[in-house]
């Protein structure tokens, strides 16, 4: 069986990062609800666990907090912000308000050697974390040592080698603590004696020996939106259970530009999956005629989705099964594992389940995975690179690239300049550098004079960011000479436009999703 770390959840905005830290280091793990009992921890057979952050206090009459017998299973464990302040707290120690908040970066100075800090950080070394917090941890427990502080968190990092317990005032699991990464890798495998055995490679033959368990002899029908996501289910699936899958393709006009052709061509010719490509553009532009509000554009796309998909799985035969490109994050993000601020609001088709009357059973076998692990299995398959590495691409479209209502000449135009764009990232060598870039036409007119001509026409607003996980994000620096580059283009090449705009917004850390 293949090694497992259990991330417990307290709330925290970052704890999907922690997961991916530690299946970077090729290490499975699952994020659950801190409410796990002992029993169902022992069922999860974890080599070690690790408590997530979260918003709330410890000394909190509401505050969260597992089954006391967590602390006495006898696995390793690492608590990280509020779980660092749980387990003190819970063993004996304790946690007071704080007379100085720490949120941001700080430093830590080492003060022991510790088994976490092994081929990183000596004793008397400074280094850079990322805090948020502001009660502190005021009274060690019994057994346990001081191993780095700050100015004002004595207690930053501390250790009960001999149980195998440690804590973290600071998050190892954002970009902002350079040696993150590898202090949660020294937690699972000097701590924990895991092996490093999750691959992709394992995981392809995994997925498709469960398929094919859960699908038996019965067909399956696939839903395929263009994205990455959908497209690598498709192949998995069809390399699984060949001739018993077919896809869908629902072509809301809401795509970009030529999207649907690779698609289709991609599917049709490259590997030769059977696939219904239903043009229902016409039909989302009439639903979404006069609908400005973004919350109401989901939910109509959503629905309508399903309407014409629903009707073209009974077209072709109907089938018991229908498989979802639903991911980790998709998972997580809509249940609520303790009310906090790592709820989320999702109005997407793939979240949710089904409505009742589609009587098909789901198939998922990516929930597992995230975004960057997708790709991963789509390389896996043997995927091209155009399709699995573009960037990430909203499941409403470019309905929610145009703030107000939606029209067909908008779409068209912002088609052209979001289309011009992405090709001079790739002219310039710039495209796999960013993490996500798109055009976004605002319901804004400005009027502009283009030769002897006075024009009176939208606004386009160019975006682009760098990340290396979606959950903080900051704007790509363009040179000027890029941004001039694109700007005349799209203001010469697109009737429509006259005027362009550089969004340079950062998503700071803790934002859990925009588009």
């Amino acid at each position: 069986m293949t090694d497992r770390i259990l991330i417990l959840d307290f709330g925290s905005q970052v704890t999907q990062l922690i997961a991916r830290r530690i299946r970077e280091s090729g290490v499975y793990c699952e994020i659950r609800p801190y409410t796990l009992t002992e029993a169902e921890i022992r069922d999860f057979n974890p080599k070690g666990i690790i408590l997530s952050g979260g918003p709330d206090s410890v000394n909190s009459a509401t505050a969260p907090k597992p089954a006391r017998t967590l602390f006495d299973m006898g696995l390793p464990l690492l608590a990280i912000c509020y779980g660092h302040q749980l387990m003190c707290s819970e063993l004996g120690g304790a946690v007071e308000m704080g007379t100085h908040r720490e949120f941001g970066r700080a430093f830590v100075e080492v003060k022991e050697s510790c088994t976490l800090f092994e081929g990183l950080w000596e004793p008397g070394q400074r280094h850079q974390v990322w805090m948020s917090h502001g009660d502190k941890v005021s009274k060690l427990p019994s057994g346990f040592k001081v191993m780095a502080s700050t100015e004002s968190a004595p207690f930053a990092v501390i250790a009960n080698e001999g149980r195998k317990m440690y804590g973290f005032m600071f998050h190892p699991e954002v970009v902002h603590t350079p040696h993150g990464g590898q202090l949660l890798k020294n937690f699972a495998y000097r701590v924990c004696g895991c092996r490093g055995d999750w691959t992709m490679a394992g995981f392809r033959h995994t997925a498709i020996q469960k398929v094919r368990a859960q699908v038996g002899n019965k067909r399956v029908i696939c839903g395929v939106s263009g994205g990455v996501d959908s497209s690598v289910v498709a192949v998995l699936l069809h390399e699984a259970i060949g001739s018993q899958l077919t896809c869908i393709f629902v072509d809301t006009g809401l795509l970009r530009e030529g999207e649907a052709e690779q698609v289709t061509t991609l599917f049709r010719e490259q590997f030769n999956i059977p696939l219904v490509h239903v043009d229902a553009s016409m039909l989302f532009l009439n639903k979404l005629k006069g609908v400005s509000d973004p919350e109401r554009k989901r939910k109509i796309i959503g629905a309508t989705f399903i309407d014409v998909f629903d009707e073209e799985a009974r077209r072709a035969g109907g089938a018991d099964f229908l498989a979802q490109g639903t991911l980790y994050p998709d998972v997580i993000e809509s249940v609520s594992f303790t009310g906090g601020p790592s709820v989320t609001i999702k109005s997407h088709h793939n979240v949710g389940g089904l409505p009742e009357r589609m009587k098909m059973k789901l198939v998922e076998p990516v929930r597992e995975l995230f975004k960057d692990e997708v790709r991963a299995l789509g390389r896996e398959l043997g995927m091209p690179a155009m399709m699995i590495d573009r960037h990430p691409f909203p499941g409403p479209g470019l309905a929610i690239r145009i703030p107000g209502e939606i029209t067909k000449e908008k779409l068209e135009i912002l088609r052209k300049a979001d289309a011009i764009y992405i090709e001079e990232l790739r002219n310039a060598g710039l495209y796999d550098a960013i993490w996500q870039a798109f055009a976004v036409l605002l319901p804004v007119r400005t009027v502009g004079v283009m030769g002897d001509a006075r024009t009176y026409e939208y606004v386009c607003a160019l975006r682009a960011v760098t990340s290396t996980d979606g959950m903080t994000a900051d704007y790509y620096p363009f040179t000027h000479i890029f941004l001039a580059n694109v700007s005349n283009r799209i203001v010469n090449e697109v009737r429509g436009i006259n005027r362009i705009v550089y969004d340079i917004t950062s998503k700071p850390p803790g934002t859990i999703e925009w588009e």
